[in-house]
């Protein structure tokens, strides 16, 4: 007895000394591989990849500073007026806009992989913050940590590529509705309108209730400002030195003058921010108050703090954490993703204008670090500025640098500028806005989508109207849900050409398979080959051509598996040729009952037609099966090429009667 307990005590103890050496292993194995990851992330190639700052200021020329200065600043006169507008635009305090403005461009000067890319408010950033922070400073900043956090989080897992499911007639789309619905939204401010909902649905009836309450003073301002700020954007455009017919260089007032009017046409928000400021200042003076002016703003420059997580109202926490983070919701997902996707697309154009490549997975690491960051200086989210982007690169920016100004520039005006910006005209801001947004409408690619491709048409429509009528984040939804359905229909209806008697021999029916064939499809392609195979006077054989089928899964195999049962049921025959090695030999292992395999058809065919001695029957011999259908060994090579011509050479072929289901 004792032996015994000794025995099976020996033995449990062998099993515990196997079990604890089994989880040393395991350990070991994820101890060696985070030591392996540190080790390739504390590289010198790693360190500038992921700080794009150590590979180009090493290499920075005294001579490139101007430039930089020139175009930092040129984008600072941009920005300022930009930022006003756009926290206008997301029911926030006006200095929201500038507390957004200037961490970008400091943070993309370290993280960032374009040159020409600056961060900052955008048109349509600050749209989904109005609809997702209800004019609340504390959401907003909530949501831009938690933004930033996302990005960060899929700029470190590589997750870049999920907004590539949103297609470009999606957001195209999205891009045209949302500046129809940002143009309708700052018709008020053109109009002195008050109390107008932000939905463009209820907007567009509310202000033609209130048409009669305009402020003419303030329409008169908007309708002059918007004038002038299209007037010398397209003073900016004209390319004055296109001449025809003469190549006489222009006189030096001439160039001065031209390079005036590019100044001006560049940083025209200001020139008219300030204009209708000096005019609203002056009328003040003399007593007199027609124009609707913005609130006063907060003087100096935001407390550098960690977010506040807790909404507080007459002294009272009305709101804390979690329930904030639920009444943002959906707004956690849509706004970083959004963000990216507009702020790389920025990015890749104009890198290939400067002829270099940017880093999408670095771009979501300098977003997210920004948004990050600008959560403790107060700002909501930003991504990268098209128009602001265009500026810096036409200003003949350098390097990163120029951020650094344009940076040093919006602190600036939040230290001094502040108190005068009271004075600046609501409808002017309004102006502003329109004339930024109103190019964002990509009418241009309606006849596009109509030559290339019309199902784009409906994905376009199909979220114009969604984000127009329902708002962003069902527009979005419905969009993407129409795109990947345009995308996954080909799966369910692969297309099949079948070859009739009159081509094959009369007792044959060929069916080419023209795309892959995966479970969705497997219905309809059972229904594709039983429409002629299974007729009055039936076909003893069908070939499958598979020289296009890339993939193949156990729905696949199964469904092939019963049409083969099927065939011999009634008599029939069902072979496939032309097929890739791993995919025949995947239906090999699978051990399917009848299964036959010819490298060409022209072999299936010959096959079919080799008579039997005895009755005349035809049959295909155990050799032409068996040879057929060995699966090579991983270190033989296999002589059957991939791309297996599908052609096969039978006299007389009639191409007017081939079918394409």
């Amino acid at each position: 007895m004792c032996d015994t307990v000794d025995s099976g005590t020996q033995v449990a103890i062998h099993e515990l000394g196997n079990r604890d050496g089994e989880d040393q292993g395991w350990r070991e194995d994820i101890k060696q591989g985070c030591s392996r990851f540190v080790r390739s992330c504390c590289t010198v190639k790693t360190a500038k990849t992921r700080l794009p700052i150590l590979t180009w200021l090493p290499t920075y020329r005294l001579a490139w500073l101007f430039r930089d200065f020139v175009a930092g600043f040129t984008v600072g006169l941009t920005v300022i007026p930009q930022g006003l507008a756009y926290a206008a635009l997301a029911e926030l305090p006006l200095q929201y806009g500038l507390y957004s403005a200037f961490m970008g461009c400091f943070v993309y000067c370290v993280f960032g992989g374009s040159r020409h890319v600056t961060l900052g408010p955008t048109a349509i950033t600050t749209l989904m913050v109005a609809e997702y922070v209800n004019g609340e400073p504390v959401y907003a900043v909530v949501l831009c940590l938690l933004a930033g956090c996302v990005q960060f989080l899929m700029g470190v897992l590589h997750l870049g590529f999920l907004v590539n499911f949103i297609s470009f007639p999606v957001l195209a789309g999205f891009s045209s509705a949302a500046a129809i619905t940002i143009a309708t939204s700052q018709v008020k401010l053109v109009l002195g309108l008050k109390n107008i909902p932000r939905s463009f649905i209820k907007a567009v009836p509310t202000i033609f209730q209130k048409i009669t309450h305009t402020n003419l003073s303030d329409m008169g301002m908007g309708i002059v400002c918007f004038v002038v700020l299209i007037v010398l954007k397209k003073l900016k455009e004209v390319d004055w030195d296109k001449k025809k017919g003469t190549l006489q260089k222009p006189p030096l007032w001439q160039k001065i003058l031209r390079k005036v009017l590019w100044l001006f046409g560049t940083v025209r928000n200001a020139v008219v921010v300030v204009a209708a400021s000096l005019v609203a200042y002056g009328l003040l003076t003399r007593g007199i108050s027609t124009f609707t002016l913005t609130k006063e703003i907060k003087p100096g420059l935001p407390a550098f703090q960690p977010p506040q997580f807790w909404l507080v109202k007459n002294g009272t926490v009305v709101k804390n954490g979690p329930e904030i983070i639920q009444d943002i919701g959906v707004g956690l997902v849509i706004v970083p993703l959004i963000g990216f996707l507009e702020s790389i697309a920025i990015g890749k154009a104009f890198a290939r204008k400067g002829n270099y490549r940017i880093d999408a997975t670095q771009e979501l690491i300098a977003i997210g670090v920004t948004n990050m960051l600008g959560s403790f200086v107060s700002a909501y989210p930003v991504t990268g500025s098209f128009g602001r982007t265009a500026v810096n690169y036409q200003s003949g920016v350098k390097t990163q640098l120029g951020g650094l100004f344009t940076g040093i520039l919006v602190i600036l005006a939040l230290a001094f500028l502040t108190p005068s910006f009271k004075y600046i005209p609501s409808a002017a801001l309004g102006a502003v806005i329109i004339s930024a947004v109103i190019q964002m409408v990509e009418y241009s690619v309606i006849p596009v989508f109509w030559r290339v491709k019309k199902l784009d048409l409906l994905a376009f429509f199909v979220t114009f109207f969604g984000v127009l009528l329902l708002g962003i984040q069902y527009g979005i939804a419905l969009g993407v849900g129409v795109s990947l359905i345009i995308l996954l229909y080909p799966s369910a209806r692969p297309r099949a050409t079948v070859y009739p008697a009159s081509i094959a021999p009369d007792d044959v029916l060929i069916v080419q398979l023209e795309s892959g064939l995966n479970f969705p499809a497997v219905d309809y392609m059972r229904d594709v080959v039983a429409k002629d195979a299974f007729k009055e006077k039936p076909y003893k054989n069908v070939v499958m051509r598979c020289c296009c089928v890339s993939d193949i899964d156990c729905t696949v195999v199964q469904a092939l598996d019963q049409l083969i049962e099927e065939f011999e049921a009634r008599g029939l025959k069902l072979h496939f040729s032309c097929m890739r090695p791993d995919i025949r030999a995947a239906l090999v292992r699978s051990k399917i009952k009848g299964f036959r395999y010819f490298k060409t058809c022209e072999d299936a065919i010959a096959a079919m037609r080799e008579p039997d001695q005895e009755n005349g029957e035809v049959i295909m011999t155990d050799h032409a099966l068996l040879s057929n259908i060995d699966t090579p060994d991983d270190d033989t090579p296999d002589n059957t090429p991939d791309d297996v011509p599908c052609t096969i050479h039978i006299p007389a072929v009639n191409v007017s009667k081939v079918t394409a289901v």
